[in-house]
């Protein structure tokens, strides 16, 4: 429909400012896989946010990541051994699930099946976060991990 300017009156398709968001556990993954890929998607024209921040023990998350994420049309989740030790990345992976983005997981060094029952390297991580957390939070996280674990991904043996 145009105006009487001749311009179309259709509104102009929201466009996010992110096209990947990268979720990994900084320690395990950083400085070898995660920047790897970083690299390549960046050199391929993909926006991707990347945080290289990190955040310290106590910290919340921050605002400006959950925007990040809602602000990305999809996530790459690399899941690594000790992925479920930071309740952080648990927290992204769970904003990641409730926002419903796409989802590509990458299983860097671990069985998808560990990661759908945490089992395995997240086993005693999760044991942990019961001890500490409420209940509704931990259940949140596992319900996530669950999902992302079953779905296909890539399964990186060798970093």
């Amino acid at each position: 429909m145009e105006g009487d300017d001749g311009v179309s009156s259709t509104t102009v398709a929201f466009r996010l400012r992110w096209d990947v968001f990268l979720s990994f556990r900084g320690e395990d993954t950083c400085y070898t896989f995660t920047n790897l890929l970083y690299d390549l998607l960046a050199k391929n024209g993909i926006r991707v946010f990347l945080d290289n921040d990190g955040l310290n023990r106590g910290d919340e998350i921050a605002p400006s990541l959950l925007g990040a994420i809602d602000d990305s049309a999809a996530a790459i989740v690399v899941l690594s051994l000790r992925y479920a030790y930071s309740r952080w990345c648990l927290e992204e992976l769970a904003k990641i699930c409730e926002c419903g983005k796409l989802i590509l997981p990458v299983f860097y060094q671990v069985d998808p099946s560990d990661v759908r029952r945490q089992r395995g390297p997240f086993e005693d991580d999760f044991r942990n976060h019961e001890k500490k957390f409420e209940s509704h939070k931990v259940f949140k996280w596992r319900k996530a991990m669950e999902k992302v674990g079953g779905i296909t991904g890539c399964i990186v043996q060798n970093g």
